[in-house]
């Protein structure tokens, strides 16, 4: 219940030092309720939780890496974009853009993390496809492992940013139990 009033709290201003917190406790919180309807069957609402706690914790990692962020982009513009845009919205469109600029700055395979999300996030608009026309899964068999994957992503991301973030107890607990829904 605890998490849920949380989720429901206007989040802090990008500007803020609890952005990047309350972006962890959503990415880890979405994470587990895409556990719970893969539980249940719904793959498709799964996949989009999945996506949803992905879009969350790259809130978090780009707010985290602003300053290095503003120093590789290319104008002015840019980095008026990543702060009034990119960071509070983290449009799906720019995803892909958004991720291998993390990689630029050293989050190793960050866009293949991406790609999955982004293939989740097609999956649950249309659903299992034999034919791979709009989603990449024939099945929800193939779409249930990545939404495993990913959320197992999420996981270690959260895990390396402990001793960078402001950890609560709300975090850890949050974590713990997404850890125990993986197992």
């Amino acid at each position: 219940m605890e998490q849920v009033k949380a989720l429901e709290a206007p989040l802090p201003k990008p500007t803020s030092e609890g952005y990047v917190t309350a972006r962890l406790l959503e990415a880890l919180v979405e994470a587990q309720l895409a556990l719970r309807f893969l539980k249940e069957g719904f793959v498709r609402n799964a996949a989009g939780k999945a996506f949803q706690a992905w879009k969350a914790l790259m809130a978090a990692l780009l707010r985290l890496e602003l300053e290095k962020l503003r120093a590789t982009a290319k104008s002015e513009d840019e980095r008026r974009w990543l702060e009034s845009v990119a960071i509070p919205r983290v449009p799906t469109s720019r995803l892909t853009t958004l991720s291998q600029m993390l990689e630029q700055i050293g989050y190793t395979d960050i866009s293949l993390w991406t790609a999955m999300a982004l293939k989740l996030h097609d999956y649950q608009y249309h659903g299992p496809d034999p034919d791979m026309a709009l989603s990449k899964y024939r099945n929800s068999g193939e779409a249930a492992y990545d939404v495993v994957k990913l959320v197992q992503g999420v996981i270690r991301y959260a895990e390396a940013l402990k001793p960078r973030v402001k950890w609560s107890q709300e975090l850890e607990k949050a974590l713990e139990e997404l850890k125990t829904s993986l197992r």
